[in-house]
């Protein structure tokens, strides 16, 4: 397979002003086994946008608003069961309260209350999908245990997810979670998403909505208790109280250490492309049938963008600061750009901000001094976890 790697702001610009260029399709053909074949991530043209249509809805900001109470809950709920005293692997815990609190958003409490479908089937299906994509290749070509218990795994979740939503139609009664909401989407011709389409559609927002959130988190906590006065300054913005819709767009320095987060360690760290047409960039001509790839981690990283680029530093995203560059969707792309943008970003955004703020609110953590090391390209991700002693657990 011939590839060519298109980096930095004016590939990202010219990647997403031309999306006629490229397919996604193929690019992401190894993950249609797991997500299925009318996934968002998996579509293009017409199809993928009568879809994203159709889900967009669910993930507005006024419907996300409305998470905001749940999210700061189970953040309370595990900051609970936490002792001073006792050293806790931080990004672990943060993975399975992401993980609930995900489901119970994305389909309610009756799914997120099976803690079997949560810690087994869910988890093996999502593991099928964190291998390069040499190893996916190789998985899918010829029969093997792992593959066959990962779409096992796959048949597991579907079949209780479809129980979820015949119950539903059962019981016409309202429902607020994300699955509500797209079994009552429609388009202007009134057609709404088909059983198939709703099952994909399921699968990789469970995919996409908390293995990348529970990274960041994860680096976030990380990265904060490591650079001098990062926690003591977001402590002291965000108070004592729970966040509320009001109250999280006034914690400034807060979105600017999440804003650092996801530009240091953005969870995805390169994304595809097919190559559907011959075209010309900067004199390099890339014939069709090409994969392409492009990085929002080396895109981030770039001195001629982001001044000290390998140093954690929330600052930069205050105007007055000395270091501080505007950021555009082609120097700053955590969540990708172009048609194909992340349609869970202002929910992950939403959820990493309280999660943390909670923290910040109850605990007093100190990092034990490990080394954090990435791991995965899919989600990157601490490879040891991220091990902090509890000093203190405030009441909520």
């Amino acid at each position: 397979m011939r590839y060519a790697l298109m980096f930095g702001p004016e590939a990202n610009a010219f990647l997403f002003a031309n999306s006629g260029l490229f397919t996604v399709r193929e690019a992401f053909d190894v993950l249609v086994p797991v997500n299925g074949e009318t996934a968002l991530i998996a579509s293009d043209g017409a199809a993928h946008k009568h879809r994203r249509r159709l889900v967009q809805p669910a993930f507005h900001r006024r419907r996300v608003d409305g998470y905001i109470a749940r999210m700061a809950e189970n953040a309370d709920a595990l900051i609970d069961t936490w002792r001073p005293g006792e050293t806790v692997d931080v990004y672990a815990v943060l993975r399975e309260v992401t993980r609930r609190t995900t489901v119970q958003l994305l389909f309610g409490d009756r799914l997120a209350a099976d803690e079997d479908l949560l810690a087994g089937e869910l988890q093996t299906l999502l593991d099928g999908i964190d291998r390069p994509y040499s190893q996916l290749v190789a998985l899918r070509s010829v029969p093997n245990p792992f593959w066959r218990k990962v779409l096992q795994a796959r048949t597991t979740v579907l079949d209780r997810l479809m129980r979820e939503i015949a119950d539903r139609r059962m019981d016409p009664t309202p429902r607020h979670d994300v699955l509500g909401l797209l079994l009552d989407s429609r388009d202007e011709d009134g057609g709404g998403l088909t059983d198939v389409e709703l099952q994909d559609q399921a699968i990789s927002l469970m995919a996409a909505g908390y293995e990348t959130t529970s990274a960041a988190l994860g680096w976030a906590v990380h990265l904060m208790l490591t650079t001098e006065g990062v926690w003591e300054r977001a402590r002291a913005e965000v108070g004592d109280a729970p966040p509320t819709a009001e109250s999280l767009p006034a914690f400034t320095y807060l979105g600017h250490v999440v804003d650092e987060v996801l530009r240091l360690r953005p969870p995805v760290v390169m994304s595809a492309r097919r190559v559907a047409e011959d075209f010309e960039f900067q004199r390099y001509r890339v014939p069709a049938g090409t994969m392409l790839l492009y990085s929002p981690y080396v895109t981030h990283r770039m001195p001629e963008l982001w001044p000290e680029p390998g140093e954690f530093r929330p600052d930069r995203w205050d105007p007055d600061s000395p270091l501080h560059r505007p950021a555009t969707p082609a120097t700053f792309l955590p969540f990708g750009g172009g048609q194909h943008r992340c349609i869970g970003s202002v929910l992950a955004l939403t959820g990493i901000k309280v999660t943390l703020a909670r923290l910040l609110a109850r605990t007093d953590l100190v990092h034990d001094g490990a080394p954090v090391t990435p791991r995965s390209i899919t989600a990157m991700r601490p490879r040891e976890g991220v091990h902090v002693l509890v000093k203190e657990v405030r009441p909520a």
